[in-house]
């Protein structure tokens, strides 16, 4: 394959594929970062938090048998491979929660929306692809490495798996107790054990993930080119993807631009086989300056945090990030607040 199409084309392949697993997760089974955030906090129903954690638990398990069996190794990750701050993750997460409830969605469930009909949501992805560029590597990105210094090749990756494995953990283990804890916890709920179209969505989520980090590190290690090690998250892809269109001429495909081509396919092959895809456009001007404003928070949000909700709620937690659990939490929070202003207000009680 690789001597047919290319390094950067294969990858692109795969970032397509599990693109459109992930698409259709979002619009078959319902995979929704906020919608699960805002269902537990609002609706009393913690369904799809749990799917959340057996997609961790699906993606941490296979990842680490792969590491096990040499056929990946997690140590060069942008997670891993870099000092983590905890102030950028923390920042950036609340920032990306925040933005995300007042969107409406995250990067990855905008372009679900759009491959459902909703223009709306190409605005939002618009706006998050270029803010989280400008601050990658436009304008602000001096000033984003000066505040929240950025190191790699620091020795020491930056994971609990490592660090395990210093007390004599094997990795193996590590990924079985953890991914198979989180996958138990989700199942305790009787209702979600009987709920099987929402365990079968969130191993799909999981495998969609695994696959990126194993068909890249297959292309990094077995062609001649370099080609990152990489899956599947949404906020500088985007701006990947933007960039792409604009200047493809010159340039290659990559995994980002795939998975990103990926989800909006999945979404409408998933919006059409439910019968859900109808255009739809934002009648209220107040309503898209408030989804505009929440995308430009949310771009400059995932670059500090050093990825998504997919990006550090899953693909960082598949190889056991230090940085993963920190920027779930951050999003979870700065989502309730955002959700809270929203639906409530701040006004104290009387």
């Amino acid at each position: 394959m690789l001597e047919t199409i290319g390094e950067a084309n294969t990858a692109a392949l795969f970032g397509l594929m599990g693109g459109i697993a992930l698409g259709l997760a979002a619009r078959v089974g319902r995979f929704c970062t906020l919608g699960a955030i805002e269902d537990y906090l609002y609706g009393g129903d913690d369904k799809r938090l749990r799917m959340w954690a057996i997609a961790i638990g699906v993606a941490v398990i296979t990842t680490h048998i792969a590491m096990s069996v040499g056929t990946f190794d997690s140590t060069t990750t942008a997670y891993l491979d870099r000092t983590w701050n905890p102030l950028g993750t923390i920042i950036g997460g609340l920032l990306f929660g925040y933005g995300m409830a007042l969107s409406g969605n995250c990067g990855y469930g905008a372009l679900a929306r759009l491959g459902g009909g909703d223009l709306r949501s190409l605005m939002i992805v618009i706006v998050m692809g270029l803010s989280a560029y400008f601050v990658m590597s436009g304008p602000l990105a001096h000033l984003r490495v000066w505040l929240f210094p950025v190191e790699t090749g620091s020795g020491q990756p930056q994971g609990f798996t490592q660090l395990l494995s210093n007390f004599g953990l094997p990795p193996v283990l590590s990924g079985l107790i953890l991914g198979g804890g989180l996958i138990s916890v989700a199942l305790l709920h009787k209702d979600m054990r009987q709920s099987y179209a929402q365990m079968f969505w969130g191993s799909i989520v999981g495998l969609a993930v695994f696959s990126g980090w194993l068909g890249t590190y297959w292309i990094a290690t077995t062609g001649f080119s370099i080609e990152p090690l990489e899956t599947h998250s949404f906020a500088a892809p985007i701006g990947d993807t933007i960039y792409y269109a604009m200047t493809a001429s010159g340039n290659t495909l990559s995994f980002s631009v795939g998975s990103v081509v990926g989800v909006v396919l999945g979404a409408v092959l998933g919006s059409y086989s439910k019968g859900h895809f109808r255009w739809e456009a934002c009648d209220d001007p107040r309503e898209l300056r408030r989804q505009i404003f929440g995308a430009a928070i949310m771009g400059p949000g995932a670059i500090l945090a050093v990825g998504c909700s997919v990006g550090q709620g899953i693909s960082a937690f598949s190889v056991l990030a230090f940085s993963a659990p920190a920027a779930f939490i951050a999003i979870f929070i700065g989502a309730a607040l955002g959700l809270k202003q929203l639906i409530t207000g701040f006004a104290l009680p009387e």
